[in-house]
């Protein structure tokens, strides 16, 4: 099994080039659509299993390069190539395309994750602690991972790819990776240390860490329990609002779940206090992503000043000496991050943060009011997916959240306004952005919040 680092294309890389430069923007997790991908290049690569057996398995990390920026900054993907003489009729949804010249020309290349083998191969890797080149596959002390476990890849669209193993753990392979510490790792981890029981601990992970990047490691996967029976937020409230069921009990205990998680990274890692000048320099950082929102989609210009002055408000308390206190949080919760086991407890899952942002962005410490905003915006998507007309549930979503949420901090969120209502705003400027390039029938849901958020009254 070798590894190479070159900066010049090898030859696999060059071959599979055309097959990658139509199938790579049709992925859900790929973040550069809507512009062309004009060529790759090589970060990493590892053979897994060699290209001259029936089945040969490449790992890849690359760069996507794309205009306008330069070639050392596009974005880096981690792929798992299989290759075959022919794919049998099961794997054809994992189809990349046919070689014509290289190293591996007359073999059909496809996405590995979609074939148990190769998936298995990854666990086995994981189970026994295994280096192989500049890949370290790591086991938490103390885990058990029996081998044997058949997997299986969940084919739900979302930004990473995820496998299950025999219904005892779940392997969340990331897509775009970037080098240093990822919160995906990091903060279960930490909660595991405190006894957090409402994140599943890692029980192992994959890094790379490469030659010619000395110091640098990247978080390439993270191995956890898997939730046998668990339902999602988001697929569980459509359920109840369908059928016309209260969600408020749901909602209530998920606030003290959330609140739960949040005592606990508080206790695990540092906290600061913002001041004023940390105020000013959030508030700015708003403005600027409002500005270039409304720039971008039309539709929101017209309520510009309106969702500006829910900024400007915040500004005004921090320069009156008010302060809050900031903490490392969830960074992208929403109801499709929460799972409800069978027994009716909640955990949340996927700390990674927004992948938009960059990593040390997502690490900062923050206003726990982050992640409660974010939820509240999920159950107006929940509320608004299935009938506009649905503003009074989710109303009721979100003051049986903030109750619950109480329950545990003894502080209710709804009790800083200004605060609530500047991330609230952010949250749905970002969604207005999103919906707008990547799924413009959804756009109507945030510009529903940004009207009302344009407003000083938006309860």
């Amino acid at each position: 099994m070798a590894e190479t680092v070159t900066s010049s294309t090898p030859p696999l890389l060059a071959s599979l080039d055309p097959l990658l430069r139509e199938w790579l923007p049709r992925q859900r997790w790929f973040a550069g659509k809507g512009s062309p991908v004009t060529g790759f290049a090589t970060v990493a690569e590892t053979e897994l299993l060699p290209s001259d057996s029936r089945l040969g398995l490449h790992h890849l990390l690359i760069r996507a390069e794309q205009p306008p920026a330069p070639a050392s900054a596009g974005d880096c993907y981690q792929l798992l190539i299989g290759t075959r003489e022919a794919l049998p009729p099961r794997l054809a949804p994992a189809l990349i395309g046919h070689l014509t010249e290289g190293p591996l020309a007359g073999r059909t290349v496809y996405d590995a994750l979609y074939d148990p083998r190769p998936a298995e191969l990854l666990l086995e890797a994981l189970r026994t602690r295994a280096r192989i080149g500049g890949l370290f596959f790591e086991r938490a002390p103390g885990t058990e991972i029996r081998d044997g476990l058949v997997a299986r890849l969940l084919t739900a669209e979302q930004s990473n790819s995820s496998v299950v193993y025999g219904d005892t753990f779940i392997l969340k392979l990331l897509r775009r990776v970037v080098p240093g510490v990822n919160p995906d790792l990091e903060l279960p981890l930490a909660l595991a240390r405190e006894g957090c029981a409402r994140v599943p601990a890692p029980a192992a992970w994959l890094r790379a860490e490469l030659s010619e990047e000395p110091g640098a490691s990247y978080v390439l996967a993270v191995l956890q329990p898997f939730v046998s029976g668990a339902t999602d937020g988001w697929e569980l409230a459509l359920r109840e609002l369908a059928k016309g069921e209260d969600f408020a009990a749901d909602a209530r205990a998920l606030g003290r779940a959330t609140a739960e998680v949040h005592t606990a990274l508080a206790r695990a890692l540092p906290t600061v206090t913002l001041g004023h000048v940390q105020l000013e320099s959030m508030v700015a950082g708003m403005t600027e992503r409002l500005t270039a929102a409304a720039q971008a989609v039309p539709a929101l210009r017209p309520y510009e000043d309106g969702l500006r002055s829910a900024y400007e408000a915040l500004a005004g308390l921090a320069a009156e000496g008010r302060t809050w206190t900031a903490q490392r949080v969830h960074g992208d919760l929403h109801l499709g991050q929460c799972l409800r086991s069978p027994s009716g407890e909640w955990s949340l899952i996927d700390f990674e943060g927004e992948p938009a942002r960059p990593l040390a962005e997502r690490r900062l410490p923050q206003p726990p009011v982050r992640d409660i905003a974010g939820m509240l915006r999920s159950f107006d998507y929940a509320a608004h997916s299935v009938t506009p007309s649905a503003r009074a549930w989710a109303q009721l979503c979100r003051a049986a959240y903030c109750s619950g949420y109480a329950e545990i901090t003894g502080t209710d969120p709804r009790t800083d306004p200004v605060l609530l209502r500047a991330y609230e705003t952010d949250k749905a400027v970002y969604e207005v952005v999103y919906e707008a390039r990547h799924r413009p029938d959804w756009l109507p849901v945030p510009l529903s919040a940004v009207r009302r958020l344009a407003t000083s009254d938006s309860t």
